[in-house]
């Protein structure tokens, strides 16, 4: 099958495969994002070993698939399981030594899983790279994780016998709506922009679900399918999800679920009154691991909060509104529930959480690209504004954003709470030029507001 997207990181592995010394790559991301399929699609699956972890299994069981997999790529030591990770990676390296292959690729897919309680795993690891694969010339060493806050600290930022050893580290990302087109594209799917958007904010541009979508059914039909009906296969995703990247997930269910049912964010303070977790350390990382695998966003404010947080993934807002306890049963709940003010309102939701995924782009529309600048939110006491671009040029965008299956109409009542928020911006920014921009599904409506008041528009082809 071939690769949609990923163009950068194809480049890079181009690279790591072509230079003329040994190169250890750490590739990670969420869950479902396609690290597995990327490396592997990108190898051809021409691997001088490959083996992945045993999800929740021990150590014992972890190290008797290893044996398996050494095995299967033709080790010679058939008889014993090897007792400790010191004598498996001395396997492997008897195993890669008989290769003829001119670079040696060595695959180890799910590394946090392998790791388990006392095992001594990362030292075996460090051990056979920095004794022995290091010091030749052939050997590309691909590990890969989906718990993003293990690879950052246990891999990425180890301080032990891994620091500064990785010779590249990737971050994989969903697809942005350039690519699910381009994913949509090339499985022959004949949906419009507006369908791909609206299937963005529910699925988050995550390769895996856009797998499991059928192209001779509407949008709709499928959401019902995936979702709703008797044999719906991401029904129970949510709780796989976060159980398979979190141990003890609960907590950090109850800090998505808090997150879900503010627009604006929580402080920290908020989000330990809403969850009833101590304001700590252990929360801090919580919070860390939430943000690395992409779930949840902390960005600075101006005003009077100087942090907040925000729950960024748009399928676990998807969950929070409509699929936890299964408050909807009926085969054909997504075919119903469109029309209702409860889509309409989720639909603002989840719009402007693609459009925070999308700021480059934003950007580029708005013809600031190459300024240099910072993106936040507004919240004060007088005024909230969801996204305001502080600029390099001594000039502030403020940005407002607005779904709409017609162009967006600016009512007088919708101008002056507009402009309440612009003129609380103003005060703060009292010595920069103020711009306003509007976001949209599909323009803007004619009429004397959106004429005389707003300066530039962003409409959501743009963002593709």
């Amino acid at each position: 099958m071939q690769i949609v997207g990923r163009k950068e990181e194809i480049n890079e592995l181009q690279r790591i495969y072509d230079s003329s010394s040994s190169e250890f790559v750490v590739v990670y991301g969420r869950r479902r994002v396609g690290k597995t399929f990327l490396v592997r699609e990108f190898f051809h699956d021409d691997f001088v070993f490959y083996a992945t972890g045993v999800a929740r299994g021990n150590r014992k069981e972890q190290l008797a698939h290893f044996h398996n997999r050494l095995i299967r790529y033709g080790s010679s030591d058939e008889q014993t399981i090897p007792q400790d990770w010191f004598v498996a990676f001395e396997r492997l390296e008897a195993l890669v030594e008989k290769s003829k292959q001119k670079r040696k690729v060595i695959f180890l897919d799910e590394l946090p899983w392998m790791d388990t309680q006392k095992s001594e795993f990362l030292k075996a690891l460090e051990l056979f790279w920095n004794e022995w694969a290091s010091a030749r010339k052939d050997i590309v060493l691909v590990v890969c994780g989906s718990a993003a806050s293990w690879m950052v600290n246990k891999v990425i930022n180890n301080h032990g016998g891994l620091h500064n050893r990785l010779t590249c580290k990737m971050k994989l990302l969903p697809f942005t709506l350039s690519e699910t087109k381009e994913y949509f594209e090339s499985q022959k799917f004949k949906w419009d922009n507006l369908s791909i958007a609206e299937c963005y904010m529910i699925l988050g541009g995550i390769p895996y679900y856009l797998h499991l979508l059928d192209k001779n059914r509407s949008l709709a039909q499928n959401i019902d399918r995936l979702f709703f009906s008797e044999s719906a296969l991401l029904a129970d995703e949510f709780d796989n999800l976060y159980n398979s990247l979190f141990s003890k997930s609960e907590d950090y269910v109850r800090i998505v679920e808090a997150l879900s049912k503010k627009k604006s964010g929580f402080t920290r303070d908020e989000i330990c009154k809403g969850t009833k977790l101590s304001n700590g350390g252990g929360l801090t990382r919580k919070l860390v691991a939430l943000e690395q695998c992409g779930f949840v966003r902390k960005f600075k404010t101006i005003g009077e909060v100087p942090y907040t947080y925000q729950l960024s993934d748009c399928f676990t807002l998807f969950y929070f509104q409509f699929l936890k306890n299964g408050q909807y049963s009926d085969q054909e709940t997504w075919m119903h529930l469109l029309p209702t003010s409860t889509c309409t309102t989720w639909r603002g939701l989840a719009f402007e959480r693609l459009c925070f995924a999308h700021i480059q782009q934003i950007k580029h529309k708005l013809g600031i690209s190459g300024i240099l600048t910072n993106t936040f939110s507004y919240y004060s006491s007088q005024a909230q504004v969801d996204m305001v671009i502080d600029r390099a040029d001594r000039a502030v965008t403020v940005c407002e954003m607005k779904f709409s299956e017609r162009p967006y109409t600016i009512t007088k009542s919708e101008w002056d709470k507009i402009e309440k928020r612009l003129s609380a911006v103003q005060q703060h920014f009292n010595r920069k030029t103020l711009f306003f921009a509007m976001v949209t599904t599909n323009g803007i409506a004619k009429n004397k507001y959106s004429i005389n008041y707003v300066q530039q528009e962003v409409t959501l082809n743009d963002l593709f």
